[in-house]
């Protein structure tokens, strides 16, 4: 790696012991010598992975890129050069400009859980630490496939098990040795290890949710990340196992109709009882927000499918100024939009994998048990001649129920994969900017000054229609 590079991680290094201060622990106290302490204990180890200035946010590139919200041209002037870009699919998105938050971040998460990974192989738990040093094990991996999974969702061709072994995925850094040579994974391979790092921490986690420390993992979210992971990859058995598993331990969904602040700004808690891990899309971002923001102009047609009586319509959009729709606060409870994983999206993946696999009993079973907890006395419950019919039914509501998640972008890959054949459009200034769906411009591009220091392969791309 060049010089650049190893610069680049020792500052990681910097930061994962400096960012965390205000957790007080003992090894983060800038020394007389201002010499830097290397974490060597569960409980530095621990304090490194609760860093949230680091690990709760997600990549926004992707969301910025797909069909749910537009802007207006004098909004598209004022944000950032990449979000202009993205949102028209640009061949040259960063204009040559590196430091790319949605690459940059996932990796430190990545680096982080890799500097704890490497800790504990020298710190051998015995009977009274064993179980602490399980779950910190358990959520380093955790938070490295997580990380892995949001990059490949951006950077990494669109998995197709017939080309996977030979398809272009991400760099797999195993370590935290700054000298290793950053190197592009097949996708298959990307795949198996953010697989294999989720299975094995699902074996290391707690099985209860830790509902009042969202931001550490426990069993349903490793699972419940697992059917995301397999949908993606249109592994949809496994995708209903993993769904299953997770709904076995943990099944909380929210009442819409008796949920006392529904209607306000900020209608959820940060902790409510569906969210199983708590992360956000970045929240440097110019574009997606809620409250205070007007900048994002929600889809008419997305805003038109929620009917009178289903209570999402108020619950996440507003119309300040008549017609116009805009984000209220999140899933979250916050202004930035909520990118983690919550039992509603579990529900949605097992019902769609039973449709998939034919059984249509059981995938309206449980879209109709969500749907009830979303409506309010007016629902009637969905049916379906077939289970393809099942299947087109838990599609549309997989997108109201998820949107502004951060899971559109992975949806139009995977779905367009299958056929589906979705086309989506972006006016600006009097012109529409479109993308097809066997574009390469699926795939973003990797970041201009990784490339310089690496010597990688790009991502192909095309100038937009």
């Amino acid at each position: 790696m060049k010089r650049h590079g190893r610069i680049t991680f020792y500052l990681l290094l910097m930061a994962a012991v400096i960012l965390p201060a205000c957790n007080k622990s003992s090894f983060l106290d800038k020394k007389p010598d201002t010499r830097l302490v290397v974490p060597t204990t569960l409980a530095d180890f621990q304090h490194l992975l609760d860093n949230q200035y680091v690990m709760q946010e997600t990549p926004e590139l992707g969301e910025l890129s797909s069909d749910d919200f537009y802007m207006t041209y004098s909004v598209w002037q004022n944000v950032f050069l990449k979000e202009q870009n993205a949102y028209l699919w640009a061949r040259d998105i960063y204009a040559s400009q590196g430091q790319v938050p949605d690459w940059d971040i996932p990796y430190q998460q990545v680096f982080y859980a890799n500097v704890v990974l490497d800790g504990l192989n020298g710190l051998k738990p015995d009977g009274s630490n064993q179980v602490q040093w399980n779950t910190i094990k358990g959520t380093a991996l955790f938070l490295r496939a997580y990380a892995f999974y949001n990059l490949s969702q951006v950077f990494a061709s669109i998995y197709d098990s017939t080309t996977a072994a030979n398809d272009m995925g991400i760099p797999l850094r195993l370590s935290s040795d700054v000298n290793q040579k950053s190197v592009r994974a097949s996708v298959k391979d990307t795949y198996n290890q953010i697989l294999s790092d989720l299975q094995e921490a699902v074996s290391l986690l707690p099985a209860a949710v830790l509902t009042n420390s969202l931001n550490r993992p426990s069993q349903p979210a490793a699972l419940a990340l697992l059917g995301r992971v397999c949908l993606s990859a249109r592994a949809y058995d496994q995708a209903w196992t993993y769904a299953n598993s997770c709904l076995q331990l943990y099944d909380s969904l929210i009442m819409y109709k008796t949920h006392g602040t529904i209607g306000s700004n900020l209608p959820f808690q940060q902790n409510n009882p569906e969210t199983l891990y708590q992360s956000v899309l970045l929240s440097t971002s110019g574009v997606l927000g809620g409250i205070l923001k007007t900048t994002d102009i929600v889809d008419s047609n997305l805003y038109a499918s929620y009917a009178p009586g289903d209570l999402r319509r108020i619950a996440f959009y507003k119309t300040p100024n008549g017609n116009i729709v805009n984000l209220k606060g999140s899933y979250n409870g916050r202004s930035y939009c909520f990118s983690g994983l919550a039992i509603d999206e579990v529900f949605l993946i097992r019902a769609e994998c039973a449709a998939r696999a034919g059984n249509k009993d059981a995938a309206l079973a449980d879209l109709n048990h969500l749907l009830q907890y979303r409506w309010d006395s007016t629902f009637v419950p969905v049916t379906a001649a077939t289970a393809e019919d099942a299947r087109d039914s838990i599609l549309v509501e997989r997108r109201k129920e998820l949107a502004f998640r951060g899971l559109r972008w992975s949806d139009l890959r995977r779905l367009n994969k299958e056929g589906a054949n979705i086309t989506i459009y972006h006016g600006l200034n009097g012109q529409v900017k479109r993308l097809s769906a066997g574009s390469p411009n699926y795939v973003l591009p990797i970041p201009p000054d990784v490339l310089n220091i690496s010597g990688m392969q790009d991502n192909p791309r095309v100038d937009p229609n």
